[in-house]
């Protein structure tokens, strides 16, 4: 499997890199201070994304191994216009992340002939895991990773190194609310949802990640918002 370097969950670098991406400048990542109703008011409306970042900790491996059997036997159809790929290189979590934020919000303009139009061109009519295989094999989209992961305020891991933590984004598709993570086999549906609600809806169930490793405290919550 392909490595990357990890990018760092800091709202500038992951906005600047969106902007590189293709991604229209109305749009940017900012970060969620904390899950009580005061704080979630403070965030930017409408919010078209949270993104998850949790410890892979041995607790949380367990949990995601047991669902991903679960919804194997289930056999759930997701809607077409869902999108979805799969994670098949290290440290790629950051850029998957954005990829399911953006995509499945129709109404974010992404400029022609960017790196990100041209994935999504090419990859939407394809399955989740041809998807995952053809960001293997974009270099385009392999360098912007690179440049933005060496941006930011922490020191740049060496590539083999361990990463700890790890993106999921959450969405609102067809008032379902979704959460996908590229390293599961399929997209995790947590009920009904609306674009008005998707803030707070997606934060219930990141509680229950961090029920699942209560002494855990590393966490970090983002939006994908109108640029203020």
């Amino acid at each position: 499997m392909d490595c990357w370097l990890p990018l760092e969950s800091n709202p500038d670098v992951l906005s600047k890199y969106m902007a590189q991406l293709g991604v229209s400048p109305l749009w940017s990542i900012v970060d969620v201070y904390g899950m009580d109703d005061e704080l979630l008011e403070m965030v930017p409306k409408p919010l078209k994304s949270l993104i998850f970042l949790y410890p892979c900790s041995k607790a949380h491996e367990e949990r995601r191994a047991k669902e991903d059997e679960e919804l194997k036997s289930k056999n759930i159809v997701h809607p077409e216009n869902l999108f979805y790929t799969r994670q098949y290189i290290h440290n790629a979590c950051g850029t998957i992340a954005l990829i399911h934020a953006v995509l499945n919000n129709p109404d974010i303009d992404i400029e022609e002939g960017s790196v990100l139009k041209k994935y999504f061109d090419d990859a939407k009519a394809l399955s989740p895991e041809a998807r995952g295989e053809l960001l293997t094999k974009n270099g385009e989209f392999m360098a912007k990773h690179g440049e933005n992961a060496q941006e930011g305020q922490t020191a740049t891991p060496d590539i083999n190194e361990a990463v700890y933590h790890h993106f999921i984004a959450f969405v609102h598709v067809d008032g379902k609310l979704y959460e996908l993570d590229g390293r599961k086999n399929f997209p995790v549906v947590h009920g009904d949802t609306t674009p008005e609600t998707l803030l707070k809806d997606a934060v219930q169930v990141c509680k229950q990640f961090i029920e699942v490793d209560p002494a855990e405290v590393r966490f970090t919550l983002l939006g994908l918002v109108p640029t203020q």
